[in-house]
């Protein structure tokens, strides 16, 4: 059980970016335990994609308080026992965060908010359910209109005083939004280093609001998730829905968003990063890395095989201008 052995290997080809003005490096691609790492999965192969995942120098191993299906946390129990297991061992090596700010449990202290009375609570249950005494980064999930900014942010500055996180971040915070909490961890001098939004060829609102902007200005890194949009960015629709799909499922809210005009648009995506020498997720991942407010891309996995392949796209991250005009020309269609 405990005879884990990573792969020496493991540093050698994985590039680590700066986290905005931080001393902390991120992995250009971590692996996020939001899907498929709950106590609904087989166990066996939650253990073997994370450990796939440090074998292939992803360091960096992203939570939050509500992932895990079928019950809220059940993802943070599993990765207490992966770490129980022998990557524990390994602890110094990693960079472990989780979340707080969506609805966790029954009553006003565990519904969705960002006061210190639930951030602070939650932060000591994921510390229990994951066997650790801290985390690298602990974060604030989601925008909380009703609490004032400077109660969220008092609480996380608390948090790190307390030895319980390093670093703290926050999810889902528009450029307004961010600059507001901001003014207050620079007063309190707070390790504040990351924003984590959704981001993707097909998602590109923090270009829009100029989130990217102000962070790379204000130093701080982005790490985004939903990379490959739900699965679009894939190989996988491009011939019609497979039955083990998500949408194939029935259980996202993007199947409508497949079209006939949608598709035309990932067949065009798909024969430019063929012709890249690159899957088309590989190239969604790679075209991510080339905004350089982008510290690290969180990408989901239902097997090991899916890390590998994601980690592939660091063999080609570079484009020319007419491939980028191309990428932009395809996407306004």
């Amino acid at each position: 059980m405990n005879t884990y052995t990573p792969n020496e290997e493991r540093y050698s080809k994985m590039k680590y970016r700066r986290c905005g003005n931080s001393g902390l490096k991120l992995p250009a691609i971590s692996l996020g335990l939001w899907q498929n790492f709950g106590a609904g999965s087989d166990f066996a192969n939650v253990e073997t994609m994370c450990r796939t995942a440090f074998d292939l120098g992803i360091t960096h191993f992203d939570l939050a308080n509500n992932y895990g299906h079928p019950y809220n946390g059940s993802a943070e129990e599993n990765f207490g026992k992966v770490l129980e297991h022998g990557l524990g061992r390994y602890r110094d090596e990693l960079c472990i965060s989780t979340k707080a700010g969506y609805e966790m449990w029954d009553g006003p202290y565990g519904d969705r908010n960002g006061s210190r009375k639930y951030l602070i609570s939650s932060l000591d249950q994921s510390l229990k359910r994951m066997g650790l005494d801290y985390v690298d980064i602990f974060y604030h999930h989601v925008y909380d209109p009703d609490t004032p900014a400077e109660e969220t942010a008092v609480a996380l500055d608390h948090i790190v005083r307390q030895g319980k996180a390093l670093y703290v971040g926050i999810s889902n915070y528009n450029a307004a939004q961010t600059a507001e909490i901001m003014k207050i961890f620079k007063e309190l001098k707070t390790p504040f280093v990351v924003n984590q939004p959704s981001y993707s060829m097909l998602n590109r609102w923090v270009e829009n609001d100029g989130l990217d902007r102000y962070c790379k200005e204000n130093g701080v890194g982005l790490a985004v998730f939903s990379p490959l949009y739900q699965g679009f960015l894939t190989d996988r629709y491009l011939n019609g829905i497979p039955e083990d799909s998500r949408i194939g499922r029935g259980n996202t809210w993007i199947a409508q968003q497949l079209d006939e005009k949608m598709l035309a648009k990932l067949r065009a995506l798909n024969e430019l990063a063929q012709r890249r020498g690159q899957k088309l997720s590989q190239m969604a991942i790679a075209w991510l890395l080339h905004n350089e407010a982008v510290a690290t891309v969180l990408v989901g996995a239902s097997k090991p095989s899916q890390i590998q392949d994601n980690v592939s796209a660091l063999d080609r991250l570079d484009f020319t201008e007419s491939e980028l005009e191309e990428i932009e020309s395809v996407l306004a269609k």
